[in-house]
């Protein structure tokens, strides 16, 4: 492999950038089940580069790497978590505290979310072992229509089971207040991943995703 040459670069060399780069992109995302993945795959490349070169203490030190990573994978992907919510009021000190600690990360999908909106509100808040995972605010229904005015999720459980655990467990409560479809308006194209990956459609209007309830 070492003959082996892509713009007067040995391809083995190329190895070790890739896994460089790899390794950064991990340490650059939140979600640690993204990040464990990208970190095990750039630490097996590194693993790979340092056996190949015969550099033992990179290769040996990147094979115990992968190995963490594996094992704290599967502690992260098959652990059970016990999801709950509570309602919440909207003049409630602790929610007020969240949303300003969290505001600029909001302000990256709901960039027009404002608490002083006059509608009539009901609040979720989503629990994950007990720890806040997210807010889940929404209009009361009008016509059948209940709009999501907030939807946040805080970035080390932005995994999606969070959103669709707060669709099923109150799917049925939605039904009692008559609400027979969700929307929400967004532009931001990560936000429009996480509705279509929860079971939003784009609705007719402009930057518009609908959820019907059922």
């Amino acid at each position: 492999m070492t003959n082996v040459t892509w713009l007067e670069i040995p391809l083995v060399e190329w190895i070790g950038y890739l896994a460089s780069v790899v390794v950064l992109i991990s340490l650059s995302l939140s979600s640690l089940v993204k990040l464990r993945i990208f970190n095990l795959f750039g630490s097996a490349l590194f693993s790979f580069y340092g056996f190949y070169i015969e550099a033992l203490p990179v290769g040996i030190m990147n094979l115990v790497i992968v190995f963490f990573n594996i094992y704290y994978l599967r502690f992260l992907l098959f652990k059970k978590e016990t999801l709950d919510v509570t309602v919440a009021n909207e003049t409630d000190a602790f929610l007020k505290k969240f949303l300003a600690y969290h505001q600029k990360d909001i302000g990256r999908f709901f960039p027009d979310f404002n608490m002083a909106d006059k509608r009539e509100k009901h609040v979720l808040l989503a629990l994950r072992d007990m720890n806040v995972a997210g807010v889940f605010i929404t209009t009361k229904s009008e016509a059948g229509v209940s709009e999501i005015l907030l939807d946040y999720v805080t970035p080390q459980y932005r995994d999606y089971k969070t959103g669709k655990f707060l669709l099923q467990k109150f799917n049925e409560e939605f039904i009692e207040q008559e609400v027979r479809s969700l929307k929400c308006y967004t532009s931001n194209e990560n936000h429009m991943k996480y509705l279509e990956k929860i079971g939003f459609h784009k609705g007719n209007e402009t930057n518009s995703y609908a959820l019907a309830i059922d």
